[in-house]
């Protein structure tokens, strides 16, 4: 088991070691449960409550908090404590073992490159033409598609699909289940459809439905995914019907989450599980998804928006707006909207009453 010392932590960190510099921690562990070798996280007084309880000799406290009078040998100041998490955590994370090399079971076509340092698993199937980037960790039963490109530093998890033609930057990870590149859900008929008559009358249509089926249109397009991408465990992401699907550098997208064809995803996004796209969505910069939101095709969505979850975006969203609701609106508006309904039935009782006094006055006192 790997070990560090406080010194090396607090660097990673950009701070400052106190007290036994050179205390080895083997791994991290909240506070109550942490053992005499693991570095508790208790960067919070309520954490450090729960140092009594275990039997961690150091930790990772919050600015303002006494180490000595917690009890501990060694202590690391971490001033945004969730953030110090992301350093700990990937300076003990090891990341899935998988052997350099290539493993004897594995299916490689002979035109498909694979770059120096690459470490690919059992049972892995690479297409024709292939391209997968130096470094990159391909973990058992992926499949890459023809003419798939892959950059350096590549973590594959588990069970991915990349399609044929899908090209992705350095530096991404994909969880166990990811679909990458798969056809777009697009259908049409021969005639004017009810969707169609819906849709373009808000459900007034009086056109009888036509007998008639729906008919593929092939998506022709690509997937292109930039540099430091994320996708969570069974996301699917569908490649484009003429032009290509895109997400932009540093976003990460959660699990269970869809991406319909044609949509383009800005810079730094944070995709919450379960949101659904619609096709051909356009989507600024660094805009938060809350978990389940519901995203309508062909709109256009600015930078810097925060949708709570479960909001449902069926228009377009300005730059710099939080919104919230089934139809999403400004958050404060969506709390007042929500204020207006739980007096709904007291409401209606008082505008009862009021019929009542005014239909039958002599009955009223």
């Amino acid at each position: 088991m790997a070990a560090y010392t406080i010194r090396d932590i607090a660097a990673a960190l950009g701070a400052e070691p106190l007290g036994a510099a050179d205390f080895l921690v083997c791994g991290v562990a909240e506070p109550a449960n942490a053992g005499p070798d693991d570095l508790a996280l208790a960067m919070k007084p309520e954490f450090a409550e729960g140092l009594a309880k275990g039997q961690a000799r150091a930790a990772i406290i919050g600015a303002g908090m006494d180490w000595q009078a917690l009890g501990l040998e060694a202590a690391i100041v971490a001033p945004r404590p969730r953030y110090a998490m992301a350093g700990v955590t990937a300076a003990m994370d090891p990341g899935p073992a998988i052997t350099p090399g290539i493993h004897p079971s594995s299916i490689i076509a002979p035109s498909a490159d694979i770059g120096d340092g690459a470490a690919i698993g059992p049972f892995v199937v690479i297409g024709p033409g292939a391209k997968v980037g130096a470094n990159a960790r391909i973990a058992s039963h992926v499949s890459i598609g023809e003419n798939a490109v892959i950059g350096d530093d590549a973590l594959i998890h588990e069970g991915v699909r990349i399609c044929h033609h899908v090209r992705i930057g350095n530096r991404f990870i994909a969880q166990p289940g990811a679909v990458l590149g798969g056809d777009g859900f697009s259908f049409v008929t021969p005639e004017t459809s009810m969707v169609e008559q819906a849709r373009a009358t808000l459900g007034k249509a009086e056109n009888a439905a036509t007998d008639q089926s729906w008919t593929r249109i092939h998506s022709l397009g690509s997937l292109v995914i930039g540099d430091d991408v994320e996708v969570g465990a069974n996301a699917a992401i569908d490649r484009g019907t003429i032009a290509n699907t895109e997400i932009g550098d540093g976003t990460k997208i959660d699990n269970l989450v869809h991406i319909g064809h044609n949509c383009r995803i800005g810079r730094d996004c944070l995709i919450c599980g379960q949101t659904g796209f619609a096709g051909s969505v356009q989507m600024g910069d660094r805009v938060v998804l809350g978990g389940k939101c519901g995203v309508n095709d062909n709109i256009v969505i600015g930078n810097d928006v925060v949708a709570a979850g479960s909001s449902k975006l069926y228009t377009n969203v300005p730059s710099g707006r939080m919104i919230m609701g089934d139809p999403a609106v400004k958050m404060d508006t969506h709390v007042e909207m929500y204020k207006a309904l739980r007096r709904l039935p007291r409401t209606a009782r008082i505008v009862n009453e009021l019929q009542k006094a005014l239909s039958k006055p002599k009955d009223t006192p």
